[in-house]
């Protein structure tokens, strides 16, 4: 059976010389339960390879509690974690075989030879390795030698598997096709798997869940659906989607939201009342239709981007940002040009401006759901 891992409100400092420490994490919780896939996911600096350095063991937390199949690990070495990491960087030795690399751990462990041999060809077979046991890694592509630190960490047995970034060094048809090859691994071993990126479109196309972090803090823990389809904060709505949800600010008055510039004014649904005078109005690029939906208004199109089979519309609401559509490339469209664009009232988000926060009541009085039938993530 596979690993699970926990942290319970994590913080973490560091101390720089005479200076006051700096804190990195704040209150960080999570888990990654047995057989599970989750992603952290942020931008650099948000703590996301710092908390995976505190479950390996490589650094120590201030307060909180790390836990490994329910027992607390604060205070048990690295060594004895029973855990292997993937990092960025391959980390093999140039001078030694493309098996010798595999075994390495092994053979410091002292483990037998008939059953380091043993496991090195189960774990060459599954990644597709055994014609290069005896080649050197200056010898492989980017790809092969990133499977042969993969190979590294599972030969070691180990059920709880972390990642640091370890496609980032890849092209991208290559990291593509890792993705899948990553994902089937896992599921087909059963693992274990806390993986740490910045890169969106890994988090959501591999994750059971998604932790978003952003400075030290956890925004959001959910699956990737319903982290793109309801985010919990205005940041997050910020972060996910490839463009991300258009934010509008807006005031809410006379039973409308109107945006600042007033070219969108939705009236406001039944039972939704105690709203901020404050808002930040939000739709999907992809929820926006022309000549169609329940609320439209007319606007300009002041730029247009053709991306294959979609194409990206900036469309001017009288904002210092534009509005953002993505429409299928059949549409005729022309810089400059006057359009009737709408939406679905189910489409829209409404935050706290002030708080960042999702609005409570404000789905169920839309009649939102998280539809397993809606565009997610593409691009």
């Amino acid at each position: 059976m596979s690993s699970s891992v926990e942290l319970r409100g994590i913080d973490k400092f560091y101390q720089s010389g005479r200076e006051e420490p700096t804190q990195v994490l704040f209150d960080v919780s999570f888990e990654a339960k047995s057989g599970e896939f989750v992603v952290l996911l942020g931008p650099s600096g948000c703590g996301k390879s710092t908390s995976l350095r505190l479950i390996a063991g490589l650094e120590d937390a201030q307060n909180g509690q790390i836990l490994i199949d329910g027992q607390v690990v604060n205070d048990v070495p690295a060594s004895r974690r029973k855990l292997a990491m993937v990092f960025q960087n391959y980390a093999l030795f140039p001078h030694l075989s493309i098996a010798e690399n595999i075994m390495f751990g092994l053979k410091v462990r002292r483990v037998e030879k008939s059953e380091r041999r043993r496991r090195l060809e189960q774990t060459a077979e599954l990644l597709e390795l055994t014609p290069y046991l005896d080649r050197r890694p200056a010898q492989l592509s980017g790809g092969q030698r990133q499977r042969v630190a993969l190979g590294r960490a599972l030969v070691s047995g180990a059920s709880l598997i972390l990642m640091d970034e370890p496609l980032s060094n890849l092209d991208a048809k290559l990291r593509q096709q890792m993705r899948v090859d990553l994902r089937q691994l896992q599921r087909d071993l059963g693992l274990t798997v806390v993986y740490v990126t910045h890169d969106q479109v890994e988090a959501m196309t591999m994750a059971d869940r998604v932790v978003v972090m952003r400075g030290g803090q956890v925004d959001q823990i959910d699956p990737p659906r319903t982290l793109f389809q309801r985010p919990t904060r205005a940041s997050v709505a910020r972060f996910i989607g490839s463009p991300p949800m258009n934010l509008l600010e807006a005031e809410v008055a006379d039973g409308h939201v109107a945006t600042d510039a007033g070219v969108i004014r939705v009236p406001l649904p039944a039972g939704v009342t105690e709203l901020p005078a404050r808002v930040l109005l939000g739709v999907r690029p992809e929820d926006i239709t022309l000549e169609a939906g329940d609320h439209q208004f007319e606007t300009t199109l002041k730029t247009v981007e053709l991306l294959g089979a979609d194409q990206l519309a900036r469309f001017d609401v009288g904002g210092p940002a534009p509005l953002i559509a993505r429409l299928h490339a059949n549409y005729p469209l022309d810089d400059g040009a006057r359009y009737r664009i709408g939406f679905r009232l189910q489409d829209l988000h409404l935050f706290d401006a002030e708080s960042g926060q999702r609005v409570p009541g404000w789905d169920a009085a839309t009649g939102a759901t998280t539809s397993e039938n809606r565009q997610f993530m593409k691009g």
